[in-house]
């Protein structure tokens, strides 16, 4: 009984500070999903249809401060997208030579410029992966995973996205 004793005690102490950060209104930047962007309205060049381009859009509504601008003219920044990949390669084998692991990657290469068309942003590349165990036996699940699996992807870019628009310092008027 003695020998649990300083571990309810480590316990107690974990869930009050626990209690006194949630109590005291701490919270992380940036984790209530909003953003001061520096600029009030953005063209995305993304096509219509681009499920990236789709959540992006949402995300940057959402804060209620942004229009997004369908064309270049009158943005008061221009998001464009260099280049786009997901890409699966084969990670390892079994000892019959059929795939056991794949890794799927997700990358985005885009650039942010402002109204007279300086660089606000200049090329940035971010490339998220995740590793997909595999079976033949399990074909269709494997599939769905995969999907989600790049979903989950599409999310944390769209949120890693968010996060450098916010830290953009606005150019200074000349």
């Amino acid at each position: 009984m003695r020998a649990h004793f300083p571990l309810l005690k480590r316990a107690c102490a974990a869930l009050l500070l626990a209690t006194t950060v949630a109590a005291c209104g701490f919270h992380l930047r940036g984790s209530d999903g909003r953003y001061n962007m520096p600029f009030s309205s953005i063209h995305l060049a993304f096509p219509d249809t681009s499920p990236l381009g789709n959540e992006l859009k949402r995300n940057l509504r959402a804060g209620d401060r942004v229009v997004i601008s369908p064309t270049q003219q009158g943005a008061q920044a221009r998001f464009e997208v260099i280049s786009e990949a997901r890409n699966k390669a084969i990670l390892s084998l079994n000892n019959l030579g059929r795939v056991r692991e794949y890794l799927l990657s997700y990358t985005l290469v885009f650039q942010v410029r402002d109204a007279a068309g300086n660089l606000m942003l200049g090329p940035t590349e971010i490339t998220l992966r995740r590793n997909l165990a595999f079976s033949e036996e399990v074909l269709l699940a494997k599939e769905g995973e995969e999907a989600l699996l790049y979903r989950d992807m599409q999310s944390d870019l769209v949120q890693q996205i968010m996060r450098r628009l916010a830290a953009l310092k606005p150019q200074p008027a000349p």
